[in-house]
């Protein structure tokens, strides 16, 4: 073959090989730009997104790669540094989480394995412990019971408050419907018709000179004079007399009415038996 053909042959052969090199080349390059990524994600601190473009490049690379491995140990040294700092912060689900996903990687870590063992079982001291149910539950039946023990107790405290003052109105009741029987009967007349004109009332102890009856009839004559505002018109035989049942029956409606003073009319008659005269409605 002459130099001229073999020039023509090799020059086409010669830009296929290139070609080829060069896509390979670009291929390679793109990868270790991948990891190069993944790595700078490591360093930031950026560990979620580093695990998600380790996943995507061992989609596209030979599982024999070991570089896979690599970032893979990166990856469970950042998570385990990551748990070892919230644990130091007493962020204890932020240290539970990061050693989670440290354990993901910790088969590619054996050297690790003593410091993550470490760490968890830091974590498990700082964790509150695990309540046993059968605690919970009888604490609660306890609280059930006491919670009802109190409502009972404060609906017997309220029944007996409302039970008191049941009682306190009723005997306020009874003493009220008392108090005004009792005033009922004070205006009751004693000797007086109220509704006549007068009523004419005879003090023959004025002449057996029986003293106690006469003080204890004009008690009785001084509550219809008060409560009905009786006139009084006096017969008497002598005309000492007169004073004397004046004084005695005045002194009478004054302690039951100091404010009420009586009108008192008299008569002298010698012929007639003493009486007196209550006249309703007339006295000032």
């Amino acid at each position: 073959m002459n130099a001229s053909l073999l020039r023509y042959v090799a020059a086409p052969l010669l830009g296929l090989l290139l070609s080829e090199a060069h896509a390979e080349f670009w291929s390679v390059d793109d990868q270790v730009k991948a990891f190069n990524t993944v790595s700078s994600q490591i360093a930031r601190g950026e560990l979620q997104a580093a695990e998600s473009g380790l996943t995507t490049l061992q989609q596209s690379i030979p599982p024999s790669d070991v570089r896979i491995e690599q970032y893979q140990r990166e990856l469970a040294s950042a998570y385990l540094r990551q748990g070892q700092q919230r644990l130091a912060a007493h962020d204890t689900p932020g240290a539970s989480q990061a050693l989670n996903k440290a354990q993901r990687y910790m088969a590619k870590a054996p050297g690790l394995r003593g410091e993550y063992e470490q760490a968890l079982a830091a974590l498990k001291a700082s964790s509150p412990p695990t309540p046993d149910p059968v605690i919970i539950a009888r604490q609660q039946a306890e609280q059930a019971q006491q919670q009802k023990a109190a409502e009972e107790k404060l609906i017997a405290e309220r029944a007996k408050q409302q039970a008191a003052r049941e009682a306190a109105a009723k005997r306020t009741a009874q003493e009220a419907a008392k108090a005004e029987a009792a005033a009922a009967a004070a205006r009751a007349p004693r000797l007086i018709d109220p509704t006549a004109a007068s009523s004419d009332i005879p003090l023959p102890m004025l002449d057996t000179q029986d003293r106690e009856s006469l003080r204890t009839l004009l008690d009785a004559v001084a509550a219809d004079v008060v409560n009905f505002n009786c006139a009084v018109h006096i017969e008497v035989r002598e005309a000492k007399d007169y004073p004397f049942v004046a004084a005695l029956l005045t002194a009478r409606i004054k302690k039951l009415n100091p404010g009420h003073t009586p009108q008192l009319s008299h008569v002298t008659n010698p012929d007639a038996v003493p009486h007196l005269v209550l006249t309703p409605g007339q006295g000032e």
